[in-house]
């Protein structure tokens, strides 16, 4: 009833019901349903076997407006001065952002156009805040551009000269100094089917660009400080995209998208080297996607997305043993790309909110504290 993916499940319902959860859909988006269930997982690309698993239920505390044409990608939200939250996200097609009301997934505005210029666009994919800096991966621009908030005004833009295929980044951000990771999965070339060639291991040892930018007077200052990819079978990262890191660990999680290989992440250290290890593979049920870290104290959880197409699952990890703590789906949400984890509270969410890209056409949001409540995790955990 809230924006279900065509050809998704449908659940028929009493009139009654049916009639009061119509009345509930505002011209913003949809208002929160039922309260967190546990039942097994909905199919998300390979099913898993009945009884394999259980995955808790979430009901989505809104989705934005539907607007196919834009391939919405990724989503990141930025807290303002009077206490609103604006939910920005990248729109691949339209080659321009979207920005939604973060409480309840009206539409604001949108931001930009085609172009490569300052404040234009080709193919925005990655998106990031930190502070009042908004970071935006352009993959057919081959560069990252970095506008300031509220105003959306352009002040730089690097790594053309190095990037070929950028999708992902992370921002490390520490006084005024800001280490910035970028995914380049570019391929080599095609085969006869159409599909993209990979390159041999020997050459993915730039999978991951790591730019020093530092803020000044005049601006931004960005310079490129380190190449990473490790290029052994068990460490190479084949197809990436999305990328997080944990300072207070020294770990880079990275997601290995490639599907005839492994769905799973690499562990690397903030360093670029490959730690060893990896996770995931025998979690994941479809390809592993947008990557946040939600931290509790001196502990926390990695929130891991599976892009089912008929369902997306999302996998929480425990921040320092990585070992799996608990899944959760919406009823709706379906075929997420980017996440983004709001730990900060505001008036709707209180402990903060996870939202999610629906589909390539929108965005949902989940109340932190349902999710907590629905795999009985502690609360009140902060920013």
């Amino acid at each position: 009833l809230c924006g279900r993916p065509e050809g998704g499940p449908v659940i028929a319902r009493g009139t009654a019901v049916l009639t009061a959860a119509l009345l509930a859909v505002l011209s913003a988006g949809c208002q929160p349903g039922p309260r967190a269930t546990t039942a097994p997982a909905a199919p998300a690309g390979h099913p898993a076997p009945a009884g394999e698993r259980r995955i808790a239920t979430v009901a989505e505390a809104f989705l934005s407006p539907m607007t196919p044409a834009d391939n919405i990608d990724s989503p990141a939200a930025w807290q303002a001065p009077d206490g609103s939250t604006w939910l920005i996200a990248t729109a691949k097609a339209t080659d321009k952002l979207v920005v939604y009301d973060g409480s309840t997934g009206r539409h604001v505005r949108d931001v930009g156009g085609a172009g490569a210029g300052l404040g234009q666009f080709d193919r925005p994919n990655g998106i990031a805040v930190t502070d009042d800096l908004l970071w935006i991966v352009e993959r057919d621009n081959h560069r990252v551009q970095v506008l300031s908030l509220p105003g959306f005004t352009p002040l730089a833009v690097f790594g053309a000269e190095d990037l070929r295929k950028p999708y992902g980044l992370w921002v490390d951000a520490r006084k005024g100094h800001y280490s910035v990771y970028v995914t380049d999965s570019w391929d080599d070339g095609e085969d006869a089917q159409g599909n993209d060639l990979l390159p041999p291991l020997a050459q993915l040892d730039k999978r991951v660009r790591r730019y020093d930018v530092q803020r000044t007077d005049a601006g931004l200052n960005a310079t490129l400080a380190a190449n990473i990819g490790d290029t052994s079978e068990a460490g190479a990262l084949r197809v990436v995209e999305s990328i997080w890191g944990d300072p207070a660990n020294d770990r880079l999680l990275i997601a290995e998208e490639d599907e005839t290989y492994a769905n799973e992440f690499k562990v690397y250290s903030l360093d670029g080297r490959f730690t060893g290890r990896t996770f995931g593979r025998d979690v994941f049920k479809a390809q592993a996607e947008g990557v946040m870290l939600r931290t509790c104290g001196r502990g926390g959880w990695w929130i891991t997305t599976e892009q089912g197409k008929g369902r997306s699952v999302f996998h929480l990890f425990d921040r320092h043993t990585l070992r799996p703590v608990g899944a959760f789906q919406g009823n709706t949400v379906a075929n997420t790309d980017g996440i983004w984890m709001l730990q900060a509270a505001t008036k709707r969410f209180p402990q903060g909110a996870l939202y999610a890209v629906h589909d390539d056409q929108g965005v949902v949001a989940f109340d932190w504290a349902e999710v907590a409540r629905a795999l009985s995790l502690p609360t009140g955990c902060g920013a």
